[in-house]
């Protein structure tokens, strides 16, 4: 998936939330769904959002459907790009 609504940089750590992805987020949190974290992926990599589920000790990512037990942050490594990436969704 190519993402042409912004731009990797590297060096913008302080970024929060992709530009194209703040409005599924914003849908998301709309109908009550948590998100703990997400990234379009760059061209690079899929998109990946990662959810709450309503059993506490797991979250979920959304278009993969992989569960996550017991893990709370730390999702995603970078590569030597410095694009970040979930490795249990990359193809």
């Amino acid at each position: 998936m190519e993402c042409n609504m912004c731009e990797f940089d590297p060096k913008n750590d302080s970024r929060y939330i992709d530009p194209c992805m703040v409005k599924l987020i914003d849908y998301l949190r709309a109908h009550g769904i948590e998100t703990v974290s997400c990234c379009c992926g760059h061209g690079k990599y899929p998109p990946s959002v990662i959810v709450r589920t309503v059993r506490p000790e797991f979250t979920m990512e959304i278009f993969s459907g992989i569960l996550f037990e017991g893990r709370k942050k730390r999702y995603y490594r970078k590569d030597a790009q410095g694009v970040y990436h979930i490795p249990e969704a990359a193809p």
